[in-house]
């Protein structure tokens, strides 16, 4: 179970602790078992400071303490401080990964029957969109309806997800891409076909979970030898 630790303390003397800190991070790299750390200055009062630290579990957390270099930061973060510091140790019971959760949903409604949704609960209205096929990137909501409709209007088709990652503001997400051939794709007329292809797209989001921005890569080149485009050639 994921466990969190939040440190709340109150210094005015932050530069050195943070200083104190990196010195700190150097010393134990390799050792430190922690996967997210954030620390927060309290707006209302600038020496008023919480840190939040995440840990695979309590007893990695319990093994991060014992090393060494945490009982000797600890000492020397204390003598910082104008008091002293409280603990709060948390057993996480509930984790949304919103951002993760809006870039679904967008892959949910690109793929999703009937009228194309207007894609305003999950992008801004300024998208800025990278498709390294494309010889221009689109830009703006109006230019990512088109490009939806234009693979609408060629294939019906459904996303299955792979895998998720999420770091900071980004979410990249792997995916697979199945569809029917039902009408003229770049030029080539439908063909009844039934086509996949694989794919990562990582989308950038803003703070209110909306998507900012997308960067596809995905296999084109194999879906057009499915749809016969490259028979001519090979001729």
């Amino acid at each position: 179970m994921t466990f969190v630790q939040l440190i709340d303390c109150k210094t005015s003397r932050f530069d050195e602790m943070n200083r104190l800190m990196d010195t700190w991070v150097e010393q134990t790299k390799g050792k430190r078992t922690a996967t997210h750390n954030v620390i927060g200055k309290d707006r209302s009062d600038a020496s008023h400071f919480i840190e939040i630290v995440e840990f695979p579990s309590y007893e990695e957390a319990m093994r991060n303490s014992n090393l060494p270099e945490t009982d000797k930061i600890f000492r020397d973060m204390v003598a910082l401080c104008d008091e002293m510091p409280t603990f709060t140790d948390l057993d996480v019971v509930r984790d949304e990964q919103l951002y993760a959760t809006t870039a679904r949903r967008f892959f949910d409604e690109l793929a999703a029957k009937g009228d194309l949704p207007p894609f305003n609960d999950v992008l801004i209205e300024d998208y800025h969109d990278h498709d390294p096929a494309n010889p221009q990137d689109n830009i703006g909501m109006d230019a990512i309806r088109r490009e939806a409709e234009m693979w609408r209007g060629a294939f019906d088709f459904s996303f299955t997800i792979e895998d998720q990652m999420a770091q900071g503001d980004r979410v990249c997400t792997r995916w697979t891409w199945n569809g029917l051939h039902k009408g003229d794709f770049m030029g080539i007329a439908a063909t009844g076909k039934q086509v996949s292809m694989t794919g990562t797209t990582v989308h950038r989001c803003t703070a209110d979970g909306k998507i900012a921005e997308g960067w596809w890569q995905y296999d084109r080149l194999g879906l057009m030898e499915q749809l016969g485009a490259l028979d001519a050639l090979e001729q």
